[in-house]
């Protein structure tokens, strides 16, 4: 929380300062449950702050708050991420500063140091199951988990005609845009990618162009990586012990 003195030297009231935060917490809430929780823009929430306000250390002040509020009273980690991997080129080097910027071979990757912040419940698990989870979607995490531990089990990168043909094993085809549950599965595999649990890039190769996926930020957070990695060991250790009986 802001003191009195830090509200005097950035020349803002406390009642200002209180709205400012309500708005960031808003459009939080509104925007991750709008995109389905995809990661939101650092600039997003400057820009809330900056929209009437010139303050320079005041959209700090404000998101910090915001961030600090969300955990005490929703039980929400406003956990911040940064991307400062850059895509490989063609060659598997960093691409120059006019190839970041190529609009069709490496659109994904564009303002790769920007900051984005997503939400992470810190509720017990059966609270969390219980009160918040929405029951309509609970299904989607099933599938980012079956196509995390997919890659995991690769070494973390594997090639899309790979990660198809092992996600075909499970019954879902990359062509099928109306299946039961996941509805466009391509579109469902997207949206892992923009929820920041996967990279996605066209790497070159003898035989032409391959698109890649790999373990990105989210997935490679100890909260989930931690648990898929023992699940994993659970699933290969009652496997061997199935061929050992």
């Amino acid at each position: 929380m802001a003191t009195s003195d830090e509200l005097a030297q950035i020349d803002i009231s406390k009642e200002e300062k209180d709205k400012l935060v309500a708005e960031v917490m808003r459009y939080v809430l509104f925007k991750t449950h709008q995109t389905s929780g995809c990661p939101i823009k650092r600039e997003e929430l400057t820009g809330i702050v900056t929209k009437n306000y010139r303050q320079r250390a005041l959209p700090t002040l404000v998101i910090n708050e915001a961030r600090e509020r969300l955990k005490a009273t929703f039980g929400y980690e406003m956990r911040e991420l940064q991307r400062t991997r850059a895509p490989a080129t063609r060659s598997g080097r960093p691409p120059s500063q006019a190839q970041r910027g190529f609009p069709v071979s490496y659109p994904l990757f564009l303002n790769v140091d920007a900051k984005s912040y997503v939400l992470v419940s810190m509720l017990d698990p059966e609270v969390y199951s219980k009160y918040v989870e929405d029951k309509d979607s609970a299904h989607l995490p099933g599938f980012a988990f079956a196509v995390l531990g997919i890659i995991q089990l690769a070494g973390g990168k594997m090639s899309e005609e790979d990660l198809w043909h092992q996600l075909k094993r499970l019954g879902l085809n990359d062509n099928d845009e109306n299946h039961p549950v996941f509805g466009n599965n391509k579109q469902a595999l997207e949206l892992l990618v923009q929820q920041r649990y996967l990279l996605k890039e066209k790497l070159a190769g003898p035989e032409g162009h391959a698109m890649m996926y790999e373990l990105a930020e989210r997935a490679l957070d100890e909260s989930i990586s931690g648990v898929l990695k023992d699940y994993i060991s659970q699933i290969v250790g009652t496997s061997n012990a199935t061929e050992v009986d």
